[in-house]
Protein backbone atom coordinates (compact mmCIF):
# COMPACT_ATOMS: atom_id res chain seq x y z
CA UNK A 1 0.00 0.00 0.00
CA UNK A 2 1.55 3.63 -1.08
CA UNK A 3 0.47 6.77 0.75
CA UNK A 4 1.19 10.10 0.66
CA UNK A 5 2.06 12.59 3.43
CA UNK A 6 3.22 16.50 3.43
CA UNK A 7 6.38 17.32 5.15
CA UNK A 8 7.15 20.36 5.45
CA UNK A 9 5.84 21.98 2.01
CA UNK A 10 7.08 18.94 0.31
CA UNK A 11 4.96 15.59 -0.80
CA UNK A 12 6.99 12.20 0.45
CA UNK A 13 5.56 8.86 -1.32
CA UNK A 14 5.68 6.09 1.25
CA UNK A 15 5.84 2.44 0.70
CA UNK A 16 3.68 0.99 3.79
CA UNK A 17 4.45 -2.61 2.18
CA UNK A 18 8.28 -1.94 3.45
CA UNK A 19 9.98 -2.52 6.84
CA UNK A 20 13.17 -2.24 7.94
CA UNK A 21 13.12 -6.04 8.05
CA UNK A 22 14.07 -6.23 4.30
CA UNK A 23 17.43 -4.73 5.00
CA UNK A 24 20.76 -6.07 6.87
CA UNK A 25 23.57 -4.37 8.53
CA UNK A 26 27.47 -5.46 8.66
CA UNK A 27 28.35 -7.42 11.37
CA UNK A 28 31.80 -6.65 13.34
CA UNK A 29 33.52 -9.22 11.40
CA UNK A 30 32.00 -8.33 8.12
CA UNK A 31 29.16 -11.06 7.42
CA UNK A 32 25.35 -9.49 7.13
CA UNK A 33 22.57 -9.69 9.76
CA UNK A 34 19.35 -9.22 8.75
CA UNK A 35 17.06 -7.23 10.98
CA UNK A 36 14.50 -9.82 10.71
CA UNK A 37 16.53 -10.66 14.12
CA UNK A 38 15.06 -7.76 16.01
CA UNK A 39 11.53 -8.61 14.73
CA UNK A 40 8.45 -7.52 17.25
CA UNK A 41 11.42 -5.40 18.70
CA UNK A 42 11.19 -1.80 19.33
CA UNK A 43 14.81 -0.54 17.80
CA UNK A 44 16.78 2.42 18.17
CA UNK A 45 19.51 1.81 15.51
CA UNK A 46 22.20 4.98 15.73
CA UNK A 47 25.46 5.85 13.95
CA UNK A 48 28.31 6.29 15.92
CA UNK A 49 31.81 7.46 16.71
CA UNK A 50 34.53 7.07 19.12
CA UNK A 51 35.54 10.02 19.38
CA UNK A 52 33.47 12.63 19.03
CA UNK A 53 31.99 15.23 21.11
CA UNK A 54 28.82 12.87 21.28
CA UNK A 55 30.48 9.79 21.82
CA UNK A 56 29.51 9.97 26.03
CA UNK A 57 25.89 9.42 24.73
CA UNK A 58 26.84 5.24 24.24
CA UNK A 59 26.19 6.11 28.48
CA UNK A 60 22.82 7.27 27.67
CA UNK A 61 22.10 4.88 25.28
CA UNK A 62 23.41 1.92 27.53
CA UNK A 63 21.06 3.48 30.55
CA UNK A 64 17.82 3.19 28.09
CA UNK A 65 18.68 -0.24 27.09
CA UNK A 66 19.41 -1.60 30.48
CA UNK A 67 15.70 0.18 32.11
CA UNK A 68 13.76 -0.71 28.48
CA UNK A 69 15.29 -4.38 27.64
CA UNK A 70 12.92 -6.38 29.42
CA UNK A 71 10.38 -4.78 27.56
CA UNK A 72 11.54 -5.30 24.44
CA UNK A 73 13.88 -2.88 23.16
CA UNK A 74 16.69 -3.43 21.02
CA UNK A 75 19.83 -0.67 20.41
CA UNK A 76 21.56 -0.80 17.46
CA UNK A 77 25.03 1.37 16.94
CA UNK A 78 26.33 1.16 13.58
CA UNK A 79 30.29 2.97 13.83
CA UNK A 80 30.92 5.42 11.02
CA UNK A 81 33.81 7.13 9.93
CA UNK A 82 32.54 9.97 7.44
CA UNK A 83 32.13 12.62 9.83
CA UNK A 84 35.26 14.61 10.56
CA UNK A 85 36.88 10.90 10.70
CA UNK A 86 35.86 10.51 14.30
CA UNK A 87 35.66 6.25 14.00
CA UNK A 88 38.91 5.53 12.27
CA UNK A 89 39.64 2.43 14.44
CA UNK A 90 38.51 -1.36 13.50
CA UNK A 91 35.86 -2.97 14.10
CA UNK A 92 37.63 -5.06 17.11
CA UNK A 93 39.36 -1.53 18.32
CA UNK A 94 35.69 -0.10 18.61
CA UNK A 95 33.79 -3.30 19.97
CA UNK A 96 36.74 -2.83 22.71
CA UNK A 97 36.27 0.93 23.36
CA UNK A 98 32.25 0.93 23.86
CA UNK A 99 32.63 -2.04 26.46
CA UNK A 100 35.86 -0.55 27.91
CA UNK A 101 34.89 2.74 28.25
CA UNK A 102 31.21 2.78 28.50
CA UNK A 103 30.16 -1.22 29.27
CA UNK A 104 28.18 -1.22 26.06
CA UNK A 105 26.06 -4.75 26.04
CA UNK A 106 23.71 -3.82 23.60
CA UNK A 107 24.48 -4.56 19.41
CA UNK A 108 27.63 -3.05 17.90
CA UNK A 109 27.88 -3.72 14.18
CA UNK A 110 30.42 -3.47 11.83
CA UNK A 111 31.40 0.00 10.68
CA UNK A 112 29.77 1.35 7.72
CA UNK A 113 28.65 4.21 5.62
CA UNK A 114 25.48 6.00 6.12
CA UNK A 115 25.45 8.99 4.24
CA UNK A 116 25.16 9.93 0.45
CA UNK A 117 25.42 7.31 -2.41
CA UNK A 118 27.55 4.83 -0.09
CA UNK A 119 25.15 5.24 2.55
CA UNK A 120 23.82 1.67 3.61
CA UNK A 121 20.24 0.75 1.94
CA UNK A 122 18.70 0.86 5.63
CA UNK A 123 20.12 4.30 6.31
CA UNK A 124 18.81 5.40 2.76
CA UNK A 125 14.90 4.10 3.59
CA UNK A 126 15.20 5.40 7.35
CA UNK A 127 16.17 8.99 5.85
CA UNK A 128 13.31 8.39 3.15
CA UNK A 129 10.69 7.34 6.00
CA UNK A 130 11.86 10.37 8.76
CA UNK A 131 13.64 13.35 6.73
CA UNK A 132 15.66 16.11 8.11
CA UNK A 133 13.27 18.69 10.20
CA UNK A 134 15.69 20.77 11.78
CA UNK A 135 18.22 20.71 15.15
CA UNK A 136 15.99 21.48 17.90
CA UNK A 137 17.23 23.82 20.88
CA UNK A 138 19.84 22.41 22.67
CA UNK A 139 22.91 23.51 24.25
CA UNK A 140 24.95 22.30 21.40
CA UNK A 141 22.96 23.30 18.26
CA UNK A 142 24.33 26.57 17.53
CA UNK A 143 27.66 25.07 17.73
CA UNK A 144 26.89 21.74 15.43
CA UNK A 145 25.01 24.03 13.42
CA UNK A 146 28.00 26.69 12.82
CA UNK A 147 30.43 23.79 12.41
CA UNK A 148 28.04 22.33 9.55
CA UNK A 149 27.53 25.12 8.08
CA UNK A 150 31.24 26.07 7.82
CA UNK A 151 31.47 22.66 6.00
CA UNK A 152 28.90 23.49 3.39
CA UNK A 153 26.11 26.02 3.61
CA UNK A 154 23.84 23.56 1.61
CA UNK A 155 24.89 20.87 4.55
CA UNK A 156 21.45 21.29 6.22
CA UNK A 157 19.23 21.38 3.17
CA UNK A 158 19.29 17.86 2.70
CA UNK A 159 17.82 15.32 4.49
CA UNK A 160 20.74 12.97 4.89
CA UNK A 161 22.49 12.23 8.29
CA UNK A 162 23.95 15.44 9.76
CA UNK A 163 26.42 13.72 12.45
CA UNK A 164 27.02 11.12 14.50
CA UNK A 165 24.94 9.92 17.13
CA UNK A 166 21.67 10.19 14.66
CA UNK A 167 18.94 8.06 16.09
CA UNK A 168 16.04 6.09 14.15
CA UNK A 169 13.29 4.81 16.09
CA UNK A 170 11.85 1.68 14.96
CA UNK A 171 8.57 -0.05 16.02
CA UNK A 172 7.00 -3.49 17.05
CA UNK A 173 5.97 -3.70 13.03
CA UNK A 174 9.32 -2.48 11.42
CA UNK A 175 8.01 0.83 10.71
CA UNK A 176 10.57 3.83 11.20
CA UNK A 177 8.87 6.34 13.54
CA UNK A 178 10.89 8.58 15.37
CA UNK A 179 14.47 10.59 14.43
CA UNK A 180 16.07 12.49 16.82
CA UNK A 181 19.49 14.38 16.09
CA UNK A 182 22.96 14.29 17.35
CA UNK A 183 21.73 17.14 19.53
CA UNK A 184 18.83 15.18 21.69
CA UNK A 185 20.15 13.02 24.06
CA UNK A 186 19.38 9.62 24.37
CA UNK A 187 17.08 9.89 27.71
CA UNK A 188 15.52 13.19 26.17
CA UNK A 189 14.01 9.76 24.23
CA UNK A 190 12.24 7.76 27.30
CA UNK A 191 9.01 9.38 27.39
CA UNK A 192 9.34 8.15 23.13
CA UNK A 193 10.49 5.24 23.50
CA UNK A 194 8.19 4.14 27.07
CA UNK A 195 4.89 4.81 24.68
CA UNK A 196 6.87 1.92 21.68
CA UNK A 197 7.67 -0.21 24.55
Amino acid sequence: EICACLVGSEMCIRDSSMSVYQFSLPTKSGELQSLQTFEGKVLIIVNTASKCGFTHQYEGLEALYKQYKEQGLEIIAVPSNQFGEEEPGSNNEIQSFCKLNYGVTFTVMGKADVRDESALDLFKYMIREQPFQAFPPSDKTEMLTNYLNGIDPNYLRDDEVKWNFTKFVIDRKGNVVGRFEPVVKPMEMEAFIKKLV
